[in-house]
């Protein structure tokens, strides 16, 4: 096992691109194996293209012989699992892709650490939506709360948690297993609700449309930084306990129309809205308001960033950026698995 050598799946995300970020800038004896689905877009990579501690791989998470190929060769000390069908909508639209990409998935990497590198600390990213159904005397939501998923996504996280909780019991598979709440930040894709609304707003402020359209605005989540999250990613691999989940979130929940609110007060321009009925879903999280008491006793962990301040403005500055003048996708990895 490579005791500074950490690999991440789905790294071209807005979690995955930001972690590397966070262990390039926090942890400068690391180096990183940057997963990544072939012909992905690579815009929230680009910057790091020449970075020597940086090694990008491709690899499908449903294919076996390459997920076991590339962790047999790199023999990471840490593997964040990032990698998913993360979009809830579409996992309606394509359930069995989404219970391929994440269950499959999962599976996949599980094996190949028990085969290969059962030292290995692995990081299964769940979501607060598997709790689903939350009822109003059980919030702030606890890791103790029943798990009720509303949607194929939501079911899809249970089972990667579950089987991560069978690794660690059956095989000793040191899996830690994390919930986050809600999480945004300037990568985030323009599907989510945080960059519908900021990419709205900006286009209204340049008069390229009147109101906003969007779908439930009476939904209530915890948002987060996503420079926060993954700061407690990596501190649940020094300090958490295997096997067993941690809530990420700030403990502090919004409304959708508030987050219009907010952001049009942040643009100056009105918060008209027309709901829109193409953007409901069949069944929505009424709220998901959380606990994570238990992360900050086991590692310290607090929010650095003000959600609305440094968060929510800053994407709505970045999409005002990105309407004037996208910047091209970019492509540049080659070639396979060193061997």
């Amino acid at each position: 096992m490579n005791n500074k050598l950490v690999l991440i799946t789905g790294s071209n995300g807005m979690v995955g691109s930001t972690l590397i970020d966070y262990i390039l800038e926090n942890h400068k004896d690391y180096k990183v194996i940057a997963c990544i689905r072939r012909h992905s877009n690579l815009e929230n990579v680009a910057h790091l293209k020449n970075n020597d501690r940086i090694i990008f791989e491709q690899f499908n998470l449903e294919d076996a012989h390459e997920v076991e190929k590339t962790i047999e060769h790199y023999q990471p000390c840490k593997i964040f699992h990032l990698g998913a069908q993360s979009f809830v909508p579409q996992s309606w639209k394509s359930p069995s892709e989404t219970f391929d990409t994440n269950v499959i998935g999962t599976i996949n990497i599980l094996e190949a650490v028990r085969r290969f590198v059962s030292e290995c600390v692995v990081q299964i990213a769940g979501s607060s939506e598997e709790y689903g159904l939350v009822y109003p005397e059980e919030t702030p939501i606890k890791e103790s709360n029943p798990l009720r998923p509303l949607s194929p996504y939501g079911v899809s996280k249970v089972a990667q948690e579950n089987l991560g909780f069978v690794y660690y019991k059956s095989y000793g598979l040191k899996t830690i297993l994390t919930r986050a709440f809600n999480h945004e930040g300037v990568r985030r894709g323009e599907e989510f609700i945080t960059s519908q609304i900021c990419k709205q707003a900006a286009e209204i402020a340049m008069d390229l449309r009147d109101k906003f359209y969007l779908g439930n605005l009476e939904a209530q989540r915890d948002f987060t930084d996503v420079r926060d999250v993954v700061r407690a990613y990596w501190m649940l691999t020094e300090m958490g306990e295997f096997g067993t989940p941690y809530n990420i979130c700030s403990e502090n929940t919004y409304a959708i129309k508030g987050l219009v609110h907010s952001i049009a007060k942040i643009a100056g321009i009105s918060e008209e809205v027309v709901q829109d009925p193409s953007r409901m879903r069949p069944a929505d999280v009424p709220i998901l308001y959380g606990n994570c008491k238990k992360l900050k006793d086991k590692t310290g962990w607090k929010p650095e960033f003000d959600f609305l301040n440094d968060c929510l403005a800053g994407m709505f500055a970045h999409w005002t950026e990105k309407i004037t003048g996208k910047p091209e996708v970019q492509y540049f990895i080659k070639g396979e698995v060193n061997s």
